[in-house]
């Protein structure tokens, strides 16, 4: 199997310094709970939260990425002579590769080190996680902190919530010549976007939404998409994706449950709701939900005919399931032959530090994901986990002594493939090795 290795080629905003600083998504970014026009600076807490502390110090600086060429004019562009803009949308689709295994929008989680792996075990494009427009225009340090990037990192999606055209259009003027589109989340349902009026909550506000996309697609070199979730009823869901087309955005992303279904362990999405959605309009579709292993994506994508799948939860856990791999809880029951794929979530864990090395992101974030890929290894060895606990500040020897440390306890879970799988794999391997 080729599995891409990144290279360095780091991108910050900017050379301001970085340092103890507030992110959007911490608890000490207490604006979140207000509509995003408060004025408030997140950077200026006086809290002292170790876990926001960038996990490196030094960082060396690179010249900005030189900016991509796209078409002279945007597929978004023009709002008259839907037709063009259409042909235009699937064009730079199909420019991109027409990428189907997609890194959904994390918070907190989908940043660079995690989508360079995510890219690395079979991820062909990624999201940012949700950047606050506001705070992303009034503050580098926020900038700095919350958006990196690097040439290895396409194509991407930058993410942003907004209730403000103008403020979202200045932020998104600042990403441009670093993604493959600007997206607008209009899909969070969770209770700190009700208060601060954005995400799944915009739906109660049609001629906003329209407004914010029309103010992108209007004045973007890049194309813009939109992340949504499911009316209650599905021709309001239909009627809403037309809108969205008619206002400029160039692909949609569909996330088969309503606002109200937010356990997505305990509700299926709606998959034929995403199918009809998909026959409603003429711009590529992207599906959200049920994407725990490739059979579920190839299910997802005969029985949608989308263009690609998303997936979140399941990548936070298992970051090589676009690579075939699946744990152990999708292999229990199953009719088909699996094998050992000689591959564990520690082994990514380990993977994952190295690259956060390169490329520095707040502890707060590694935490997170040490706790997601070890959760498991962490019920065999609760000790070890409380030990993770107990660490007011984190350091890498630390990280890489607890894996040691499971691995002397004896713990390993394997990662699976199906034995079909396998056999493809070794098959590809030698004849890479005999053309080589």
């Amino acid at each position: 199997m080729n599995l891409k290795t990144p290279t360095p080629s780091l991108l910050f905003f900017s050379s301001f310094p970085r340092s103890r600083t507030t992110s959007l998504h911490s608890p000490m970014a207490s604006t979140l709970a207000l509509p995003l026009s408060h004025s408030s600076d997140p950077t200026t807490s006086s809290s002292a939260d170790l876990d926001d502390l960038v996990c490196c110090d030094g960082q060396k600086r690179v010249q900005p990425l030189e900016t991509p060429s796209f078409c002279s004019e945007s597929p978004s562009r023009s709002l008259n002579g839907g037709e063009s803009r259409i042909e235009r949308a699937w064009d730079h689709w199909k420019r991109l590769g027409r990428p189907k295994l997609i890194v959904a929008p994390m918070v907190d989680n989908s940043e660079l080190p995690f989508r360079l792996l995510c890219r690395k075990y079979g991820a062909e494009a990624a999201y940012t996680p949700m950047l606050h427009s506001r705070i992303f225009t009034e503050t580098e340090k926020y900038r700095n902190l919350e958006f990196t990037t690097c040439k290895e990192d396409r194509p991407l999606f930058v993410q942003f919530c907004a209730n403000d055209p103008d403020i979202l259009l200045e932020a998104a003027k600042r990403v441009e010549p670093y993604c493959d589109y600007v997206d607008i989340n209009l899909g969070c349902p969770q209770r700190i976007a009700k208060r601060g009026n954005y995400g799944a909550f915009l739906m109660d506000n049609l001629p906003l939404v329209k407004s914010l996309v029309e103010k992108l697609a209007l004045n973007l070199e890049v194309p813009v998409s939109c992340k949504i979730r499911l009316f209650p009823n599905l021709q309001d869901t239909i009627n809403y994706a037309r809108m969205l087309e008619e206002a400029g955005c160039s692909l949609l992303a569909v996330h088969g449950r309503t606002r109200d279904e937010k356990d997505g362990r305990k509700i299926r999405a709606n998959w034929s709701s995403i199918k009809a959605v998909k026959e409603s309009v003429r711009i590529p579709v992207l599906a959200n939900g049920n994407i725990r292993h490739m059979d579920d994506v190839h299910r997802c994508l005969a029985e949608t005919g989308v263009e690609g799948v998303l997936s979140a939860e399941t990548l936070l856990e298992n970051p090589a399931v676009f690579a075939g791999y699946r744990t152990a809880e999708w292999v229990a029951g199953s009719e088909e032959s699996f094998v050992d794929g000689k591959l564990d979530q520690a082994d990514l864990l380990v993977e994952y530090l190295q690259l956060c090395e390169q490329y520095p992101v707040p502890w707060r974030m590694i935490r997170a994901h040490v706790h997601k890929m070890l959760g498991e290894w962490f019920r065999i060895q609760p000790q070890v986990r409380e030990d993770l606990n107990a660490q007011s500040t984190l350091t890498f020897e630390f990280l890489y002594g607890l894996v040691d440390q499971l691995r002397e306890l004896g713990v390993r879970i394997p990662l699976y493939l199906k034995d079909d799988h396998v056999s493809e794999v070794s098959t590809a391997d030698s004849l890479d090795t005999s053309t080589s």
